[in-house]
């Protein structure tokens, strides 16, 4: 009998699947999977292919700009430079409207498969309590009235075998749709977390529409002071020209304390680099930029901002042991898509400070150390930067180095992210021009 359940059972459990079964005299529907719809997939690829044109234009863009600054300053190249700079900043705010749009349709699409699931499953459910409500009529059937309907014992331990059967296959199927809706349920969280981190590099990419709106103002200002003469415009340039002393006094900017000479930022930097083999005018890249990067940083409240179970705690321990008032110090701002909380110039969450805090203090020798005193936080920027890859001193690996140190190593290589790696770069450039004069090279 057992072997004749399991058959019955994976008969019922394909013809289910299959879209409908005749039970009993009443015949149940299942919804059948729709296949992919033509135009969705069609725009899919469209996006695809935008987003690849898109990828090598400003890959073109990136590689002139990186030429042009190998050449000698001319009011040629600085336009060249700027022109390049403002068309890959615009490149990248289309790339990521694309996949933003992208990941919405393909959230759009998982939404309904799970809507289609939930109904299904409440078919499901109707069918299976019609077919209890049968069983049960069985199993209240008398042995006179299983004579009075014209049945044998043998047809009616059958019936009652066959409903067994079915509820068993019906049990089986529910429990398929169950684990399918919730493997869809876990896909459209990833690309919900997906869309939440390309809106948020979108807000930050406004960051580069202002950007460009400066970059045309001094582009601007290059052609109205020189003329369009490159005679004149050496001219400005040389009047421009910035003593080593102007240079050490200019003031650095942090974010989450005060801003110092650069001549102290440079201090900073070249004792942290020298201790993990990471170039100064780099640190200085990447301290300036997550400086420059949006209203949030600095601005927030530890009630309200911060992680409760993952930070919270850790931060109470910092602030506790460096005798610092938790509600003064500045911590980043909750953006909508996510959690705030990161502290000093460095923008170090707490939950990974206190993963660096030993190293930070045996090179530093402050114990402990503290996230908003700008050597200590030139000295965390230094060591995560080095375990990003920095200390191979090449372009290629600092500017990957930036990116792990903005998406983390699993999301480095995500063009969308790709401005962040080519700022540092582009600020780097102009301290090391500073460091140069410093040292007379």
């Amino acid at each position: 009998m057992q072997g004749r359940v399991r058959i019955i059972t994976k008969i019922l459990v394909s013809a289910l699947l299959a879209g409908s079964i005749a039970v009993g005299g009443v015949f149940f529907v299942f919804a059948e999977e729709q296949p992919v719809d033509v135009q969705v997939a069609s725009r899919k690829a469209q996006l695809e292919r935008e987003l690849v044109e898109i990828e090598k234009k400003i890959n073109v863009q990136r590689s002139l700009v990186q030429e042009k600054q190998r050449d000698r300053v001319t009011l040629e190249r600085d336009v060249s430079i700027l022109d390049a700079n403002m068309e890959k900043a615009r490149l990248g705010i289309r790339q990521r409207i694309i996949a933003i749009s992208r990941l919405s349709d393909e959230i759009k699409d998982k939404g309904k498969i799970i809507k289609e699931l939930d109904a299904k499953i409440g078919r499901g459910k109707e069918s299976l309590a019609q077919l209890i409500r049968k069983t049960n009529e069985i199993d209240n059937l008398s042995l006179v009235e299983v004579v009075l309907g014209n049945k044998n014992l043998s047809e009616f331990f059958v019936d009652i075998d066959s409903f067994q059967s079915i509820k068993q296959g019906l049990q089986i199927l529910f429990e398929d749709i169950r684990s399918t809706k919730e493997e869809t349920a876990t896909i459209r969280d990833v690309l919900e977390d997906k869309q939440s981190d390309e809106i948020e590099l979108r807000n930050i990419q406004e960051l580069q529409k202002k950007k460009i709106e400066v970059q045309e103002r001094e582009k601007h200002q290059i052609l109205t002071v020189s003329k369009g003469v490159e005679a004149e415009y050496q001219k400005v340039l040389k009047d421009q020209e910035k003593t080593a002393a102007m240079i050490r006094s200019e003031l650095f900017t942090l974010r989450g304390t005060a801003a110092i000479p650069f001549g102290t930022a440079l201090d900073f930097a070249k004792y942290a680099g020298g201790k993990l083999n990471v170039r100064p005018a780099f640190i200085l890249g990447i301290i300036a930029e997550e400086s420059n990067l949006g209203e949030n940083v600095g601005t927030g409240s530890w009630h309200t901002d911060m992680h409760p179970t993952r930070d919270v705690p850790v931060f109470k321990d910092i602030v506790a042991r460096l005798g610092l008032n938790p509600d003064v110090v500045p911590v980043s701002k909750k953006p909508w898509y996510g959690w705030g909380g990161a502290m000093g110039p460095a923008q170090f969450i707490p939950s990974t400070w206190v993963l660096y805090e030993k190293q930070i203090a045996s090179l530093t020798g402050h114990n402990p150390p503290n996230p908003w005193d700008p050597g200590d936080a030139f000295m965390a920027s230094a060591i995560l930067l080095a375990d990003n890859g920095a200390d191979g001193r090449t372009p290629q690996t600092e500017r990957l180095a930036a990116l792990r140190y903005l998406a983390g190593w699993k999301n480095a290589g995500n063009s969308s992210y790709a401005f962040y790696g080519d700022e540092v770069m582009e600020l780097a450039t102009k301290y090391q021009a500073q460091i140069d004069i410093l040292e007379g090279s």
